[in-house]
């Protein structure tokens, strides 16, 4: 480690810096922005231009000296950054007065070529015994004029390298430093009392690069001062939030107490309760603001979506769907007996003030259905729930005893449960699926012109291919008796009913067809044994 010696000033020189520097009440001085360093190489560029009119005037090697305000700038020529000790680069200073016109033009160096220095003073000038030479990339080099009693009292790093070292003024350099302005920042709070009150107005990003910092430095007051900061503060966006986790959980690892911040995101209990998620749904589903409980239906099903795309998430979502089937009983009860109370109204009674209630809750309960049937369907385990909605025959006789304006959202559900069969989302049982034509599709087939048209959500194609695919799972003999009892419904409805062609194709294929191709395949078969029997 090389000691720097500062060389005098020549007379005729004025000694002048090449950054702004302002002092703050503690006597620290602040750190420019890397805006400011470039700014401080474009200072260098010639006031005025020279007028091509006039001939540029002869120079004299010698100048007298000249106020600060009248002071030409100089030309001198950057000198490598490798001599520290001897090099300056001189800045002109302008306070509104015009300067006189530059004798010579020099061609300007490219910013990428002109070495950087700036040169930076902590506490109260003149009284500094240290430098730190902060090397970055690509030649940029700032000088710190430092105490060496300040950096040891807040830096483990800066005490053991001084520890060591003789009385006297003495120079430490850090190669390769990855982000000097944080560096010069970092280094200028060991001159700061409160600590917190100067990185409140910093930003998140920021504190990060000097927490970073201060840990190579063992500067721990400073650590804590950050997590302090970092606990309190908001984090904006799941980037931020990433990079506070492990910048945090890095320094977990080398022991040091950030449990504070870590609460943010974690809590001792391993899994969510069943008792928290039966009580978020329970808040959904029995919400009566429209609004509100649409939006949050959304956000929680995607949630759950994502839970599903852990692989770890195994444990927790048998626990989820007893608490979505608990939840579906108790809405199919409840379903249940508002189509009870809607049949036994007085028929006489026509005002809607009496039935309004009654259908509106009817249409709530079967939305809550649909959105549970959803969830499940998500998870791959709405074969439980096709079998308990294949069994509500007291409901489906019911349906038909109702307005279609009362029952058509009760139709959504089993269009649903077909959609899922067709796609493989549900794979319940043939007795199942079989119950489940015979139980609900007759009435979705009352339903149908209504859902077209009333309905925003119903998508025709879709539904009408997983009826057909549902009823094509089924043995032949199944499939001829459903489908020839929808082909006497589409006869007369046409429009109204759903379009089964392409299961009733299907059917007649397997029925008139196949049959012929298995006779046909039973023929060489014959033969050969015919051909083996003589050649015995």
């Amino acid at each position: 480690m090389a000691e720097i010696r500062l060389p005098k000033v020549e007379q005729g020189q004025t000694k002048i810096r090449n950054v702004p520097i302002a002092v703050t009440p503690e006597g620290f001085w602040c750190c420019p922005s890397p805006v400011g360093f470039q700014k401080t190489l474009k200072s260098q560029k010639p006031l005025n231009k020279p007028k091509p009119s006039s001939p540029p005037p002869q120079v004299t090697a010698h100048k007298k000296q000249i106020p600060v305000t009248e002071k030409k700038p100089m030309t001198t020529p950057i000198k490598p950054a490798g001599t520290y000790g001897d090099q300056r680069t001189f800045t002109p200073v302008n306070h509104g007065i015009s300067a006189p016109v530059v004798p010579e033009r020099v061609p300007r160096p490219k910013v990428e070529h002109v070495p950087r220095n700036v040169a930076i003073e902590y506490g109260e000038p003149g009284t500094s015994d240290m430098k730190v030479i902060l090397l970055g990339k690509q030649g940029f080099c700032v000088k710190l004029s430092v105490h060496k009693k300040v950096l040891m009292e807040h830096s483990c790093f800066f005490t053991d390298k001084l520890s060591g070292q003789e009385p006297g003024f003495s120079c430490l350099e850090i190669d390769d430093c990855e982000d000097v302005e944080s560096y010069v920042e970092t280094v200028g709070l060991m001159y700061c009392k409160e600590m917190k009150q100067r990185l409140i107005k910093q930003s998140v990003s920021r504190v990060l690069r000097i927490l970073k910092v201060a840990e190579l430095l063992g500067f721990n007051s400073c650590i804590q001062s950050c997590l302090e900061y970092l606990e309190a503060v908001p984090w904006v966006g799941e980037e931020e939030e990433d990079k506070v986790v492990s910048s945090v959980l890095r320094l977990q690892g080398e022991g040091i107490g950030v449990t504070p911040v870590l609460k943010r995101i974690s809590s001792n209990v391993t899994n969510p309760p069943n008792d928290t998620i039966s009580h978020i749904m329970e808040l959904v589903l029995k919400s009566n603001e429209e609004r509100g409980r649409r939006e949050m239906k959304s956000v929680v099903l995607k949630l759950l979506r994502e839970n599903n795309s852990l692989p770890s998430y195994g444990g927790p979502a048998d626990v989820c769907n007893e608490t979505v089937y608990t939840l579906s009983r108790s809405c199919l009860d409840s379903l249940l007996s508002l189509f009870k109370q809607a049949v036994e109204l007085e028929p006489s009674d026509k005002s809607m003030d009496s039935r309004e209630p009654v259908v509106k809750q009817i249409a709530l309960e079967a939305d809550n259905l649909s959105w549970l049937l959803e969830i499940l369907a998500d998870r791959q385990s709405a074969d439980e729930f096709a079998l308990m909605w294949a069994s509500q025959q007291e409901l489906a006789t019911l349906h038909s005893k109702l307005p279609i304006v009362s029952r058509h959202h009760v139709s959504c559900i089993t269009a649903r449960l077909f959609v899922g069969i067709g796609k493989g989302e549900l794979l319940p049982a043939k007795d199942t699926r079989q119950l489940l034509l015979q139980t609900w599709l007759q009435p979705l087939i009352n339903d149908y012109n209504w859902l077209q048209h009333g309905c925003r959500s119903f998508d025709r194609k879709v539904v009408e291919e997983g009826i057909g695919r549902t009823i094509l799972t089924l043995p032949l003999e199944d499939q001829q008796s459903i489908l020839l009892t929808w082909l006497g419904s589409f006869l007369k409805a046409g429009d109204n009913c759903p379009n089964l062609q392409r299961a009733f194709e299907v059917w007649w294929r397997r029925t008139f067809i196949r049959p012929y191709s298995d006779a046909q395949g039973n023929v060489p078969q014959s033969d050969s044994s015919k051909a083996s029997k003589q050649q015995d």
